[in-house]
């Protein structure tokens, strides 16, 4: 096993519960490290769903994950941390949680149940595999070679390189004669093209509604309600994070972001708070009568937005400039022209073709007892529990398969 991930722990528990022995690799002093910061901390390890909502979740390739599923689902997820002493509760959106909002202890108890189980660790770098005759025969590191039967990787892809996401599972790949799918980054902050968001940097709104429109095939493609930030490159937050695995292929210039600042209010509640509020400030300047109802730091630059004198009396302001600064709180847009490094992204998208990997076993098609498991695979998902759920369904597959090659191949 290369990688003592949330993919690489849990396919070294399955493949150790079928009887064969068990080596993780694990570069980093501690296993777990990405999955130690999941979740703002609090790692969302599944979500309580169906399987068509699953499959509902995930952009592209879908199909892949069909016999994984139906081997590890989400029940069988929140079932093996239940019984791993880890209870866990259902939040908004199904998202499934730790009861300790401890995503330690989710790390925890997978390394718990691998030494149960008789799991080896050795903490080194993987340098790469040694294959001969297109079949693996074992991987080498910095202390030399070891020999195995089967070698699976869970190495993750590219994002938060520091946790040791570094992509040496696609270099791997690629010398077992795998193709790689250009890595991008997937659930990552959006980089404004202009320089609004400069001039509001630092503001979190909650309870506001983002809107993504493709304006090459003019149709909105992402709708949602929540928490958003404004920086200094442009726009992050659990919203815009969902918002990105959306906007695909990154173009500049495609994509627009419209923020609904009142989503409670339709338009003629709103206006009729405007014509309220314009009553009470009626001898102020417009700069000045915005208090109560946006923050503080976003009225001049909305104002500036506007095109409205900030300078101008409220009893002068026209009834078309009313309706049109209520149609800017109800959708200020941010043109979008492109994504942040890979490195700040919570995941990959891209990786190894799943073309050249069986999808009922996880091994490779190019090399004989290889498996993979986990984020290498160009398998990724929309936030919400998704992407670790495709990381435990494909290393329990992989696991149990590799076990089950080992075992045929030792009788």
């Amino acid at each position: 096993m290369i990688g003592g991930g949330a993919a690489g722990m849990m396919a070294a528990v399955h493949a150790a519960n079928m009887g064969v022995a068990v080596t993780v690799f694990e570069r980093n002093e501690r296993c777990g490290r990405k999955l130690r910061i999941t979740g703002k901390g609090r790692c969302n390890v599944t979500n309580h769903c169906t399987r068509d909502a699953f499959f509902a979740n995930i952009p592209g390739n879908a199909r892949f994950l069909y016999s994984a599923w139906s081997r590890f689902d989400s029940a069988e997820t929140e079932r093996f941390f239940e019984e791993a002493g880890v209870p866990l509760k259902v939040e908004r959106g199904n998202r499934v949680f730790p009861v300790s909002d401890k995503a330690t202890d989710v790390v925890d108890a997978l390394v718990r149940e691998c030494r149960n189980r008789g799991v080896r660790f050795v903490h080194e770098r993987v340098e790469g595999l040694e294959i001969e005759n297109g079949r693996v025969r074992g991987v080498i590191f910095g202390k030399g070679t070891e020999q195995f039967d089967a070698v699976i990787v869970a190495t993750g892809g590219l994002s938060y390189p520091l946790t040791g996401s570094t992509g040496d599972g696609y270099r791997f790949a690629a010398a077992a004669g795998h193709t790689v799918v250009d890595p991008q980054p997937s659930l990552v902050p959006l980089v404004e093209d202009g320089r609004f968001c400069v001039s509001v940097q630092g503001l979190s709104l909650r309870n506001v509604e983002l809107t993504v429109t493709d304006r090459k095939k003019g149709k909105e493609i992402f709708r949602d309600f929540g928490e958003m930030m404004f920086t200094h490159f442009g726009l992050t937050g659990p919203l815009v994070l969902s918002a990105s695995a959306h906007l695909r292929p990154m173009e500049r210039g495609r994509y627009t972001v419209s923020v609904d600042l009142k989503p409670a209010l339709d338009e003629k509640t709103l206006d009729a708070r405007l014509l309220s509020d314009f009553e009470k400030y009626k001898n102020k300047d417009f700069l000045n009568a915005l208090g109560d109802l946006l923050p503080q730091k976003l009225i001049a630059p909305l104002v500036e937005r506007s095109g409205i004198d900030p300078r101008k009396k409220v009893n002068a302001i026209t009834k078309e400039e009313r309706h049109a600064f209520l149609r800017l709180l109800k959708g200020l847009t941010v043109e979008i022209k492109g994504f942040r490094p890979i490195e700040e992204a919570i995941i990959t998208s891209g990786g190894v073709e799943l073309s050249e990997v069986d999808p009922r076993t996880m091994s490779s098609k190019k090399t004989d007892g290889l498996y993979f498991a986990g984020e290498v695979l160009n398998l990724d998902a929309y936030t919400g529990g998704f992407n670790l759920q495709i990381a435990f369904s494909t290393a329990v597959l992989a696991g149990e398969s590799a076990a089950i090659a080992v075992l045929d191949h030792e009788e």
